[in-house]
């Protein structure tokens, strides 16, 4: 049995699919099937029931999945630790975030970063949420920006900081002369207009319409969109209104722009934080970015 046939038997079972697990694992897919085929034949069962339109986990994968797993990490636990051993005169963490939140908080924090460890790489990965959990749990990331609640219960954090949720309405909506009033405004005053929200999995979407229930509706929506600063964009033309966190919301924008308004008490708010996979040894390099990251995070104002 070899460690690359345990990396194929692990993309296989993640993909589903053969054509596809090749391509991620840059390898022929005759030679994929071939080396499947060797390692079924030596174990004496088979991982897969394959038909003509997918690929599933046998009871006896499902087993191996789970062990081969534990025996890749175990060496990528070796790696690190010998690395961490001859004191990281390089290193690599690979780096999960959500776009729109990375957006606003990596160029802070990534500089700095680079600053004082020139010597480590950070290769970045954008995704929805969802995704990212998902890609942290099965190890294909290193850390993720993401925010709680986290939906995978193998992933372990460690919280960043605070952030408020605000309001944002059209420049011509009655709302919108409360923000040189200062007046608060209440969730449950919004019962009744139109939302722009994000997509489906993305995590802020669904606390968006967590929050909305909470205060006794369900938001009306009338445009979903992959991208905040569309959402915010569609806002600043009149066609709804929307939540928005405040670390987004203060950002400077050339045009388009709604006015943002503090919600009422308790005013709601997310937290976030930077994850990773329980038990999965962190190598000096992920040590000091998560450092970095809160240090970074908790100098800037309002977050």
């Amino acid at each position: 049995m070899e460690l690359r046939q345990l990396q194929y038997a692990l993309q296989i079972a993640a993909e589903r699919n053969f054509s596809r697990a090749a391509d991620k694992l840059h390898v022929a897919q005759p030679s994929l099937s071939q080396q499947l085929s060797k390692l079924e034949k030596e174990l004496g069962v088979m991982l897969f029931q394959r038909n003509t339109s997918s690929v599933e986990l046998t009871h006896a994968g499902e087993k191996f999945v789970e062990q081969a797993q534990a025996i890749i990490d175990a060496v990528e636990l070796l790696r690190q630790e010998m690395s961490d051993i001859s004191q990281l005169r390089t290193g690599r963490v690979v780096v999960g975030s959500m776009p729109i939140t990375g957006a606003h908080l990596l160029p802070h924090v990534l500089p700095v970063f680079k600053r004082e460890y020139s010597e480590l790489e950070i290769s970045l990965l954008e995704d929805s949420s969802m995704n990212l959990e998902k890609l942290t749990a099965s190890g294909q990331t290193d850390l993720s920006l993401l925010s709680l609640p986290l939906e995978i219960p193998t992933l372990a954090y460690e919280v960043l900081g605070e952030e408020r949720i605000d309001l944002a309405v059209p420049p011509e909506h009655p709302l919108a002369s409360r923000s040189a009033q200062g007046i608060r405004t209440a969730l449950e005053e919004l019962k009744n207009e139109p939302f722009i929200v994000l997509k489906e999995g993305q995590g802020f979407r669904k606390m968006t319409v967590e929050l909305c229930r909470e205060a006794g509706f369900e938001p009306r929506i009338v445009f979903e969109s992959n991208n905040m600063e569309t959402v915010q964009s569609l806002v600043a033309t009149g066609m709804g209104v929307t939540l928005v966190p405040h670390f987004i919301a203060r950002a400077p924008r050339s045009e388009f722009v709604p006015v943002y308004l503090p919600l009422a008490e308790p005013v709601p708010s997310r937290t976030l934080v930077i994850a990773y996979r329980r038990g999965r040894y962190l190598s000096k390099a992920a040590e000091v970015f998560i450092q970095t990251f809160k240090t970074t995070v908790a100098s800037l104002t309002d977050v």
